[in-house]
């Protein structure tokens, strides 16, 4: 049986054993996939492709309720638009219409949860469950599929603009580009820097021209997919963005005002109750319930992927608890991970030199106070200090490190790590001179010294 993914985070399979695969192994990935709503546009291809396996790999679009029966139905899970001049339903309804031009709440009906970047990108932040503010005696009016209460925060500045997805995105971005990939960041090819730079602007990290730049112009000026609207893509701020101390900064570092974080969640399985399956709306057995401990947005962490710093935010917190078939815990384990991100949350305005330098949080520590001791050395004393657990005692939610520069969490790829001891303290310390020196181009920081001498403070103590 011969397989072709049409969605680009699928390609990983597309290879397998030179494309193709047999009917077991394709059960097989189709069960797990399926389960995870990743088959809404994987596709068989082949006469010799047995029915009840496309059964099993097909989502059909309209199937269930509400807002997951939109989604599915292969190449119009993107491409399908409602004609508004026709009736949904009944015999008059119509052929709907097949676009090349994608709009962006096709995007999103799929990237609304984990990372959040659909909404996030338009300013829609997803709060806690408590429906607030409350706006005439009644819960907010704010949801999001699913019952999700909402808050509404800055957009991205692209989105403000009138930009929308497709702009940026590229066609083997989204539907492959026939390699084998193990993750999906690595099928990419755009980063800010593929417009917003002076050397080879609209060629991307694969070496690929993006066909809605034009570069004649001065700026070179992008154009919209969807209305054909021009925007000029201007240069970094040099004196910013191109300091030596900050050589290792990504854009999101700075531009990414606020993150999404989904903090610990607990996931029971309980084989002693049933549990409804939602693609085919049936009872079966063992029960997975999922809750987690609080979400916020404000200060982003940061870390090192790759040698650039990034936001990282929490990439699965989970306390697994287990029951069997009498109800009984039989096993309880807990796996903390943190992963870098762009959020697309980016502003016009970078993050401000304290908002950095300052924070316990941004550095990774999470919420605390930190400051030296009476040697020199740095200290921290969190405002959390781990939470008991069916698994045990865990750390700070908020926690990524310690101030010695101990990891407290997993990573999500090898070459991500939160920063290290030396990195901390150095930070910090550019911390303690910004009340006074509050200019990025202040010349003690033009190099920053290793171990900076204050004036101000050997004065203030006088003579020994």
């Amino acid at each position: 049986m011969r397989v072709r993914f049409i969605k680009g985070h699928l390609a990983i399979f597309s290879k397998i054993l030179g494309g193709r695969i047999s009917p077991a192994i394709a059960k097989g990935l189709a069960g797990h996939l399926k389960a995870h709503g990743c088959l809404f546009t994987f596709v068989l291809i082949g006469q010799d492709a047995p029915h009840d396996i496309i059964d099993d790999l097909w989502k059909q679009k309209g199937d269930l309720p509400g807002f997951f029966g939109q989604k599915g139905g292969g190449c119009s899970a993107c491409h399908y638009l409602t004609n508004p001049a026709l009736p949904s339903d009944g015999p008059e309804k119509g052929h709907p219409l097949i676009t090349k031009k994608v709009p962006m709440e096709n995007c999103v009906r799929c990237h609304n949860r984990s990372g959040r970047i659909g909404i996030s990108y338009q300013g829609v932040y997803e709060a806690e469950g408590y429906g607030t503010p409350y706006k005439d005696g009644d819960v907010s009016k704010n949801r999001l599929p699913g019952d999700r209460f909402f808050l509404e925060l800055p957009p991205d500045i692209h989105f403000a603009r009138g930009m929308t997805c497709i702009d940026c995105h590229t066609r083997n971005e989204i539907m492959g580009d026939g390699t084998r990939y193990a993750h999906f960041e690595e099928q990419l090819e755009i980063h800010c820097e593929t417009c917003h730079t002076s050397l080879n602007p609209g060629v991307t990290s694969k070496n690929n021209q993006l066909n809605n730049l034009n570069t004649q112009t001065t700026p070179p000026t992008l154009t919209s997919k969807l209305d054909d609207k021009p925007h000029p893509v201007n240069l970094p701020v040099a004196a910013s963005c191109e300091d030596p101390g900050h050589s290792r900064l990504s854009c999101q570092a700075c531009h990414s005002s606020w993150v999404p974080q989904c903090y610990g969640c607990h996931v029971k399985l309980d084989k002693s109750e049933t549990h409804l399956d939602k693609l085919t709306l049936q009872e079966t057995p063992g029960w997975w319930q999922e809750g987690r401990s609080y979400i916020r947005y404000e200060k982003p962490a940061l870390g090192i992927w790759n040698n650039r710093i990034m936001p990282v935010t929490p990439g699965c917190q989970d306390v697994v608890s287990i029951k069997d078939e009498d109800g009984t815990m039989t096993d309880s384990f807990y796996s903390f991970t943190m992963a870098a991100i762009d959020p697309h949350t980016t502003q016009l305005k970078g993050r401000s030199c304290p908002d950095c330098h300052t924070s316990t949080k941004t550095v990774g520590l999470g919420e605390g106070t930190a400051w030296q001791d009476e040697t020199g050395a740095w200290q921290f004393d969190p405002v959390s200090l781990g939470t008991e657990t069916t698994a045990g005692k865990v750390p700070a939610l908020d926690a990524f490190v310690s101030i010695d520069g101990v990891p407290l969490q997993k990573s999500f790829r090898p070459n991500m790590r939160p920063f290290q001891a030396e990195e901390i303290h150095r930070i910090l310390t550019v911390g303690k001179c910004l009340g006074c020196h509050t200019s990025g181009q202040d010349p003690i920081y033009h190099p920053f010294p290793k171990d900076p001498v204050c004036l101000f403070i050997t004065i203030s103590k006088g003579p020994k």
